[in-house]
């Protein structure tokens, strides 16, 4: 079963001759499926290769113009995936681009660590970058109905959203899965670099934080923890983020002397990877963690939602130091709006305090009647 992704027609535009378009994603998200996808679609001859060919990686590591011609030959676009793994790509793409000014190219990459660096600065003004996540509701939502999509919610807030589970009937089958993902895929791109020291440390900050979804998180408590200095916790999270497994949201703040600013959540691309973390995939009316779990889960669909349509956001959560808080806040052109989420109930606890605060910006309560509004 494919769905068709958000960013597909957004990619098709940014293909043009002596240009690189760049897709990021963690691994298993469905980046070589959506490029190869896009590649049917276009009228194009198409050469598609994988850097994780030595001979391929070899040839687009040479920098030699012959070499890298005799590869390209005629065709029109060229796909390479996992391009992360060659040396010097940025540089060789140039000389393609340079030597070959009709070829289009895209790459793919499963981690911005490496690949980032060694593409920016030769293909400065020459390339455009997207990342894919794992399918978003608004896309299956799109893919059936939005009936259809509400009905897999509680599947998908226990299990995630990669597309290979979609496929996957039994609870059994998705758990594999997603522990195959954990102890083979996920960060295999930072221990392969040889970036950290302490592998083991990395999977137990991650399992901390998994258990501390929603809530405020102490680099100084979490080494702690995990017998580390601060600036470890501070750089292994920096890895993670570069390798698309979890992303931050700091304090929103225009009073420093009431707000909180300085703390920093910490949330999952994938709620299915945080559950497999900690083992648990229990039904959502015998959790404890609901709350914090459907928190996670509209806070990364309601981004994934906007990114692929490059409404670029600066988001926050906001606490008083008197103890008010809001989930979200997003600020658009400079104007925050606040929004409150909750499995349960329709109190709004801390719309009053929002307001007093900023009395001209938005509050809205989120919830299981209107979520589709905020992720769709």
């Amino acid at each position: 079963m494919y769905i068709e992704r958000t960013i597909t027609q957004t990619i098709i535009q940014a293909i043009k001759p002596g240009k690189v378009v760049v897709l990021y994603g963690a691994r298993q998200v469905g980046k070589s499926t959506l490029i190869s996808h896009i590649c049917q679609q276009l009228n194009f001859t198409t050469f598609q290769t994988s850097a994780d060919d030595i001979e391929v990686r070899t040839i687009l590591s040479s920098q030699r113009t012959k070499e890298l011609q005799n590869m390209v030959g005629n065709n029109q676009l060229i796909f390479i995936d996992e391009a992360q793994r060659v040396e010097n790509i940025g540089l060789n793409l140039k000389i393609i681009i340079d030597s070959m000014p009709h070829v289009r190219i895209i790459v793919t990459g499963s981690s911005s660590l490496e690949l980032a660096a060694r593409i920016n600065e030769p293909l400065t003004g020459r390339k455009e970058t997207f990342h894919l996540g794992p399918i978003s509701f608004a896309e299956l939502a799109a893919h059936s109905s939005l009936f259809e999509a509400r009905q897999q919610l509680q599947l998908l807030m226990r299990y995630g959203s990669y597309p290979a589970l979609l496929s996957l009937s039994g609870d059994q089958e998705k758990r594999a899965y997603l522990k195959n993902l954990l102890n083979d895929y996920l960060y295999r791109d930072i221990l392969n670099l040889g970036l950290v020291e302490k592998p083991a440390k990395l999977q137990q900050l991650l399992k901390l934080l998994a258990y501390q979804v929603g809530s405020e998180a102490s680099l100084s408590e979490l080494g702690a923890q995990l017998q580390l200095d601060s600036k470890s916790v501070a750089r292994y999270i920096s890895l993670l983020e570069q390798s698309f497994v979890l992303f931050r949201l700091g304090g929103y703040s225009t009073n420093l002397r009431k707000e909180v600013s300085k703390k920093q959540k910490y949330f999952f691309w994938d709620v299915g990877v945080r559950n497999a973390l900690i083992d648990r995939f229990e039904a959502l009316e015998l959790r404890q963690d609901t709350g914090a779990l459907w928190e996670n889960f509209l806070i990364i669909e309601h981004r994934k939602r906007d990114y692929p349509n490059f409404e670029w956001i600066d988001d926050y959560f906001w606490r008083t130091k008197a103890g008010s808080e809001v989930d979200y806040i997003e600020v658009k052109d400079g104007r925050p709006q606040a929004f409150e989420v909750k499995w349960g109930g329709t109190r709004r606890p801390s719309a009053a305090a929002w307001r007093n605060n900023y009395p001209n910006a938005p509050f809205t309560l989120i919830n299981q009647d209107n979520f589709p509004d905020f992720i769709v």
